[in-house]
């Protein structure tokens, strides 16, 4: 059920690309914004990895290196039934961690200095088997996908605002005229953040699942979440991009109250719920 409702809010940031497109161009406009969508999920597919351990300085580690993160990232593969990922440290004191990767023969999982220093090892283990989770479903692919789609969408509304401040259609008056482009410009953007807001809010309620199971005790995660939420408003990673916070475990960026309606993290008190009746059972 989970797959199919992301293959269809998936398909849902497409067509909405495709509109976008429309808006501007007409049907040629809608043709190039499809090319681009194809153009955009094929360099994610294949780079996104890359380029995400990149941005934030991520080093790769061998078990030379960091015997006791690499040792506990290698049992909890083993767990999984997943073949050994690469484990990276990114050098920042904000403590978070993400997974990377198309599939699980070309994952990764990086985790900042900081949450390495903060966390206790079964706390660190529920957070490593919360990425590995990720890796096992593929769950990265996807929101780099639809990231990457919802910030095409972003773009052409932008462009369509600027296009109906100068005209509205191109010259053989293809084009979506004036109210439509203007439209565009306020609905897509919002309404690509909400589907992409759906899609990872979705995986990491798998995920927190996923990784309870690979752990072995639900609150060793649920524990680790509280630290990492408190730890994140209070020292925020300030090179985190919202582009990527979709990523973390924990939303790396500031901001709260109306804003928090619209974070790509599902609410962390939730998460905390979900775990603990995982052990627990429901509350009365």
């Amino acid at each position: 059920m989970n797959t199919l409702k992301t293959t269809f809010l998936l398909a849902l940031l497409t067509v909405l690309l495709v509109m976008a497109g429309g808006a501007i161009g007409g049907q040629g406009g809608m043709l190039i914004a499809l090319v681009m969508a194809g153009v955009m999920n094929l360099v994610s597919y294949w780079f996104s990895d890359r380029i995400v351990l990149a941005m934030y300085g991520a080093k790769e580690i061998t078990e030379a290196d960091h015997p006791e993160f690499y040792g506990l990232v290698r049992q909890l593969a083993e767990r999984a039934g997943l073949p050994m990922p690469r484990v990276c440290i990114i050098p920042s004191d904000t403590p978070n961690a993400f997974a990377t990767g198309r599939n699980p023969q070309h994952a990764a999982v990086a985790a900042t200095s900081g949450i390495l220093r903060m966390l206790s090892r079964e706390e660190l283990a529920g957070v490593m088997a919360h990425e590995l989770s990720h890796v096992k479903h593929r769950d990265i692919l996807i929101s780099s996908i639809a990231a990457t789609v919802a910030g095409a969408v972003t773009y052409l509304a932008h462009m369509a605002q600027w296009a109906a401040i100068f005209g509205g259609r191109d010259r053989d008056g293809e084009g979506g005229g004036v109210f439509g482009m203007l439209v565009m410009a306020i609905v897509a953007p919002l309404a690509a953040l909400l589907i992409q807001m759906a899609i990872s809010r979705s995986r990491e309620y798998e995920a927190d699942r996923g990784g309870a199971e690979i752990s072995g005790n639900p609150l060793y995660l649920a524990n680790a979440l509280r630290k990492l939420e408190a730890a994140n408003r209070q020292l925020p990673m300030e090179e985190a991009t919202p582009a990527s916070a979709h990523m973390f475990i924990v939303n790396p960026l500031t901001g709260g109250g109306f804003m928090s309606l619209f974070s790509t993290h599902p609410p962390m008190q939730e998460r905390v719920r979900r775990l603990e009746e995982m052990l627990y059972g429901p509350r009365s």
